[in-house]
């Protein structure tokens, strides 16, 4: 119904004046649908990988028709993933119009609440996708972890996973008449309201050894000249040996899960993956929010899918504002067309330097999230 408007508007004459109120009237009532398919999205990629994996007729079939010249050599799942390229674009096209529609013109409200019901329909398609991924995300890491002390329900339709992974621990062992500092292989699990530290067992198998709501995390960087408690001078002659986890923060638990105050210092692979840790760690929603105008602006030139859980997807042309730079490739930023906020490499985007661009980018992100600018 959307397209049969847009067409008849264009069959009455080639010279479109205005789809404003077509665009208004279907993100409010007939895009359900969309909706509904993006927030599945994620079990029709997993069920195609499935059938690739376990059924061989069906592989063969599929190969055959993706061959076709009507399919143009593109695999299925880009004609899955296709539907939520679409309506993604819906708030930039109007956007767009906005811009080019004087803001003394009568359509002008008209445009803008056509960006205001169309962003509102992208929010909700994303927002269904990240809830469905992260609902069986949780069950999945629920069904994995074994606990050693005192269990708590971990899956809520309030709590999601910001970051996993493996970090070294270094440890002070006090003996009879020396002190010794070890290494231990830790693997933390963040939640958005609560940190799991466990031991790995296997690739699909944890035992829980402690775990902390998120408020009562402090975390800091440290370098090898500034260590001090928990493992004092030892841990610098250990840290200078050390090559495979050279790069060290500190966390501070105030309450574990038995009300205990425990020190951690931990050490990771690349100085990126500190940043991220240290990042992911300190978040608490209550810091102060940085001002949008004085930072660094990039565009997409290669498309870049998100790894891991606080990484960013992003498509080609695509514009990121820059909060962290780290010097082995990475970047941290926000995607100026939705606000989501992740890690991408470094070369998939080149730096914007025109002002007049990057001004344009900030008005356009005001339009798009609703927000205030210093613009």
């Amino acid at each position: 119904r959307f397209f049969t408007e847009l067409e008849a508007r264009h069959q009455n004459n080639i010279f479109i004046d205005d789809i404003s109120d077509i665009v208004e009237k279907h993100s409010s009532s007939t895009f359900d649908p969309y909706v509904k398919y993006c927030t599945n999205e994620v079990y029709q990629q997993r069920t195609l990988q499935r059938l690739l994996a376990t059924n061989p007729a069906f592989k063969e079939v599929l190969s055959r028709i993706e061959s076709h010249e009507d399919c143009r050599n593109l695999p299925m799942i880009s004609f899955l993933i296709l539907p939520m390229q679409r309506v993604t674009r819906l708030p930039l096209l109007m956007d767009t119009i906005c811009q080019k529609t004087p803001k003394d013109s009568s359509k002008y409200e008209n445009c803008k609440q056509a960006l205001k019901e169309v962003s509102k329909l992208v929010r909700l398609c994303n927002e269904g996708a990240r809830k469905m991924e992260r609902t069986e995300m949780m069950y999945t890491i629920n069904s994995q972890l074994e606990f050693k002390i005192k269990p708590f329900p971990l899956v809520s339709s309030s709590r999601w996973l910001v970051k996993r992974g493996e970090l070294t621990a270094y440890v002070e062992d006090t003996g009879l008449f020396s002190k010794r500092t070890s290494k231990q292989q830790v693997y933390f699990f963040l939640f958005n309201d609560v940190l799991i530290i466990t031991k790995k067992k296997s690739e699909e198998s944890y035992n829980v050894t402690d775990y902390s709501l998120r408020d009562q995390l402090v975390v800091q960087q440290c370098d090898s000249e500034d260590l001090s408690s928990p493992v004092k001078n030892t841990s610098a002659m250990l840290y200078s040996r050390q090559t495979s986890a050279a790069h060290l923060f500190r966390l501070l638990v105030l309450s574990n899960h038995a009300g205990e105050k425990v020190e951690m210092l931990l050490g990771t692979e690349s100085q990126s993956d500190r940043a991220r840790w240290i990042t992911a760690l300190g978040q608490d929603g209550g810091g102060q929010k940085m001002d949008r105008t004085t930072l660094t602006q990039v565009e997409i030139i290669r498309t870049y899918t998100a790894k891991q859980s606080d990484e960013l997807s992003l498509q080609v042309a695509d514009v990121v504002l820059v909060y962290q730079k780290v010097n082995d490739g990475w970047y941290e930023g926000e995607r100026l067309r939705d606000g989501e906020r992740g890690w991408f490499p470094m070369e998939c985007a080149k730096e914007i330097t025109c002002r007049a661009t990057i001004d344009k980018n900030m008005e356009r992100m005001g339009r798009l999230l609703g927000l205030e600018t210093n613009v």
